[in-house]
């Protein structure tokens, strides 16, 4: 299936549990970028042109969240074990002082990996994601249940070759304000239809969903002292803008902007005001840089966006 060249050059990365198929464009210092479930990081086809211009190296990684094209048949898939394989692609790539973007789901895996991996790591960027005992978030929590009965990936994917499933609040209604388009639709859902073996991947991904997960993470997170930007939605349904205020209040050195007129899909619903975001907080960050922000001069960033 052909895939978008707005990325980069597309490679593959031959990890312990399988290969990563990810995408590479720009030069500079590195901006890696987390998708969450059931996307892949066509996510990210609107707001990666815009910073690798800024002078940054944009790597797009297809994590097996249900629309990854190569199954891992060997990986291990809880939510530990998939922050450790984002770990390991950063190590395979030999990436250091990495900004890390993560939206959704993404954004749970990237938080693990912060409390178990945070040695290549030199800044974090959350945008809308999971959260302290929201993981899954309420409206999901059906997924994990679902993923317990035989068969019952097959069923949701072919469910979900229906365009009207896409505008109910349990599956992409409430993610975007907008539409995806017929390509991007095919990339997301195309894999998880055709493959029996994305679809174990996804149900292996699912069954290992639960609170205690980022309840542990949440606990650990005040150890994590580089810079984080909690850029949120706040118009989210989802994942409430609540959620990035406690999460600064957790991080030692965290700041919060809210983005307006957007669900939690924000590289899908203002892609440019992300990427904005994102070049303005990885360029005048580096790996010296320590100095906490409250969370009040981060909701005051937020009004001024």
């Amino acid at each position: 299936m052909a895939r978008t060249t707005a990325l980069g050059e597309w490679r593959e990365a031959k990890l312990s549990g399988g290969a990563v198929l990810y995408a590479d464009r720009g030069q500079g210092a590195p901006v890696v970028f987390v998708h969450g479930l059931l996307v892949n990081a066509d996510l990210w086809r609107k707001v990666v042109p815009d910073v690798a211009a800024a002078g940054f190296r944009c790597l797009s990684p297809d994590l097996p969240f249900g629309a990854h094209q190569v199954p891992v048949p060997e990986a291990h898939l809880s939510p530990a074990g998939a922050a450790d394989l984002l770990a390991e692609f950063l190590e395979h790539l030999n990436l250091r002082d990495v900004t890390l973007v993560a939206n959704d789901t993404g954004g749970a895996i990237t938080q693990i990996l912060m409390t178990r991996h945070p040695e290549r790591v030199g800044r974090v960027v959350l945008a809308s994601c999971d959260a302290f005992e929201r993981f899954p978030p309420r409206l999901f929590a059906y997924l994990p249940l679902l993923a317990k009965l035989p068969g019952s990936m097959w069923v949701m994917a072919q469910t979900l070759r229906m365009r009207w499933t896409h505008n109910l609040p349990i599956t992409f209604r409430w993610i975007t304000k907008g539409r995806f388009d017929e390509e991007t639709i095919e990339s997301f859902l195309g894999p998880t239809r055709r493959s029996a073996g994305v679809r174990a991947d996804l149900r292996r991904f699912l069954r290992g969903m639960k609170r205690r997960h980022l309840l542990t993470a949440a606990e650990q997170l005040p150890a994590f002292d580089k810079p984080v930007l909690l850029a949120w939605a706040s118009e989210d349904r989802i994942f409430p803008v609540a959620d990035a205020y406690r999460l600064a209040g957790v991080l030692p050195n965290a700041e919060v902007v809210e983005i307006p007129d957007s669900y939690t899909f924000l590289p899908e619903d203002q892609p440019q005001r992300l990427a904005e975001v994102v070049v303005r907080f990885a360029g005048r960050h580096d790996a010296a840089d320590a100095s906490p922000r409250h969370a009040d001069a981060g909701r005051a960033a937020g009004d001024r966006a």
